[in-house]
């Protein structure tokens, strides 16, 4: 990681920034919000700094610690009533540009991968196809909430398929980790993410994509009013 150049980490650290503030204006600028989601980074940042997480031989593998949490939070939200009323109420118009993200996130991992700290299974090269939900995201945008031209069914295929894509690449990295149950990358496993900033990848941005398809899924199978689609 030593020869990884600073403006990749620094590219990176912008990208998870834009994520966070993107999902607080959704959030309708929720205070709370975003000093849980900030708070919840820095501790990654600080206990990545301390090296916790390059420890590949400790049992449970270490990258639980970044992975669980946030599942564990995206679990709770979606079965009880006040996580579900949390849901109801983001912006699933800016919930759906949020998506736009992920268009400099797959840049990065093939930067990544191109100084041998991720797979090639990671990235557009690979099998990593979520390129196409961040370009498609502002087409959906544009033609769903500004011109209005796409029904809710589309827009419910479109979030189901960008999280099947989403779902895709998290287990391929999963499994690319120079864990025993590694089945990818075994020339180039999957480390960047041990390290800072991009520990930020699986315990920040990730979560945050997740949950917006989870909240406009929901949005769109349970609409509270007509006024979802204005």
């Amino acid at each position: 990681m030593e020869t990884l150049p600073l403006y990749i980490s620094l590219i990176f650290v912008l990208i998870t920034l834009l994520t966070v503030f993107a999902f607080y204006k959704a959030a309708k600028q929720s205070k709370v919000t975003l000093f849980v989601i900030l708070s919840w980074l820095i501790i990654q940042m600080m206990v990545s700094y301390t090296g916790f997480y390059t420890n590949t031989q400790a049992i449970p593998p270490r990258s639980i610690f970044f992975l669980a949490p946030p599942l564990l939070c995206i679990c709770i939200l979606s079965i009880t009533s006040s996580g579900k009323y949390f849901l109801s109420q983001l912006d699933i118009k800016t919930l759906t540009l949020l998506h736009s993200i992920r268009i400099p996130v797959e840049l990065v991992l093939f930067w990544l991968f191109s100084y041998k700290v991720i797979p090639e299974v990671m990235t557009f090269e690979g099998r990593n196809l979520d390129i196409l939900s961040g370009l498609s995201a502002p087409f959906i945008y544009y033609f769903g909430f500004v011109r209005q031209q796409l029904n809710r069914t589309v827009l419910l295929v479109w979030n189901i398929l960008c999280l099947v894509l989403l779902l895709n690449v998290v287990i391929h990295a999963i499994l690319s980790f120079p864990y025993p149950f590694q089945q990818f990358g075994f020339d180039q496993p999957n480390i960047a993410v041990l390290h800072f900033p991009f520990v930020w990848l699986p315990s920040g941005v990730v979560p945050l994509v997740l949950l917006s398809h989870i909240a406009s899924i929901r949005q769109l199978l349970y609409p509270i009013n007509s006024s979802t689609l204005n």
